[in-house]
């Protein structure tokens, strides 16, 4: 049986590694973005290698939005068994000049969304006894810099979130789990420094094939064991002691 994956903020960066990696294990990949021109172009590219692939325009902090994409996914595919929770917006700004409607912006479109697409496609899921939930949440949602309080405050929320939906569906089947990325170097990454790499414990940034991995484990049906987690992918940086000596 045909499988459905929904993926949003697919059009780029971890997005684009995790629909390319689902479709590549023959998923019907939706991949869902404010981006159009980079989506089509996925979608295009997808399709040309002979994957399963359909490109929906949506803007994720938009309530309507979320709800049309459901129902496109639908539409399309006639079910929804994995939602990858994605799209997100990283903008740092001095607390003294974060406004409401900044804040607004942030929570809504990187937690707020996950909430509402959750909650749409997991009434899909119940209808075929069960499905699988990701959310992208951050190595940010335990430990910050400066200036990062929307956008730390909405992966912490996120990881809140999932180990709460995980057992408001569990009689549904349907598991919830989150992965917390550290550095993920999604382009030039011949680009980077000895010393980027170096300074993690794994001696490497991370690319985005490191979470579409861990979203193709944590969706397996045989590891739905494996509920209300967070798995934290940084190359061992937030376990690393900074004390000179």
């Amino acid at each position: 049986m045909e499988k459905t994956v929904i993926v949003t903020g697919a059009s780029n960066g971890i997005g684009k590694g995790i629909a390319t990696a689902f479709a590549e294990k023959d998923y019907n990949v939706l991949i869902a973005d404010i981006d159009v021109e980079n989506g089509n172009k996925l979608q295009k590219k997808l399709e040309e290698e002979n994957y399963s692939a359909a490109f929906v325009e949506c803007d994720v902090s938009d309530s309507d939005s979320i709800t049309g994409l459901i129902h496109e996914a639908v539409k399309v595919y006639g079910r929804i068994d994995i939602l990858i929770n994605n799209a997100g917006l990283s903008e740092f700004t001095p607390p003294e000049e974060l406004t409401v409607e900044k804040w607004d912006l942030i929570l809504n479109t990187n937690l707020r969304s996950s909430f509402l697409l959750t909650k749409a496609a997991a009434e899909e899921m119940k209808k075929q006894d069960g499905g699988s939930v990701v959310n992208i949440a951050s190595t940010r949602a335990l430990m910050s810099e400066p200036n990062s309080e929307a956008y730390a405050a909405s992966k912490g929320g996120l990881l809140a979130l999932t180990h709460a939906m995980a057992m408001s569906y569990a009689d549904y089947h349907i598991t919830v789990n989150c992965i917390s990325p550290g550095w993920i170097k999604t382009e030039n990454y011949e680009e980077l420094r000895d010393i980027d790499h170096k300074q993690h414990p794994s001696k490497r940034v991370g690319k985005p094939g490191d979470i579409a991995r861990a979203c193709l484990f944590l969706t397996r049906p045989d590891n739905d064991f494996i509920n209300g987690e967070n798995l934290v992918i940084d190359g061992g940086m937030t376990r690393k002691m900074i004390y000179k000596h």
